[in-house]
């Protein structure tokens, strides 16, 4: 049962529980297919559409606008084509989940190919996960360190 004030769903019960554990399933696979570098399995996990938003930056070529499963699911392939792998390092230190909502804080870390230049900061990553597919990824990074990152010296 779902009582609705200000657009905010609250339930309760066991039908809660399962809609967070299954948020809970989808969010993990999604992590475990980031960290395979599985770009078919992400674009399985991804909506056909998705409200994705990321700061735009257009210094940072691997940050653009995106829409579709396909093209978020890209993203972490964009990434690994202009970073080097064996310096990026991400590590979670809080997963909450409420309903279909998840957050995930940590901090991130790498290093851009082109310029041999690091990056660092904290993150928060809110997905939603409806129908067992994600159709909500926002992602709060420190773009100001990444975009610097990318800018060659002069």
């Amino acid at each position: 049962m779902y009582t609705k004030s200000n657009d905010i769903k609250v339930s309760s019960g066991s039908n809660a529980r399962s809609v967070a554990e299954a948020t809970r399933a989808v969010v993990q696979d999604f992590l475990a297919a980031r960290i395979a570098g599985d770009t078919a399995r992400l674009v399985e996990l991804f909506a056909d559409e998705v409200d994705w938003m990321l700061a735009e930056n257009p210094g940072v070529p691997w940050i653009r606008p995106r829409r579709t499963g396909a093209e978020c699911a890209a993203q972490f392939t964009e990434l690994m084509e202009h970073t080097v792998p064996e310096d990026a390092r991400a590590s979670v230190e809080a997963f909450l989940v409420d309903g279909v909502d998840a957050v995930l804080m940590g901090h991130v870390a790498g290093t851009v190919r082109a310029t041999g230049k690091s990056f660092e900061g904290p993150f928060a990553l809110r997905l939603t996960v409806e129908d067992g597919r994600i159709v909500r990824h926002h992602l709060y990074e420190n773009s100001l360190s990444i975009a610097e990152a990318c800018t060659p010296d002069r």
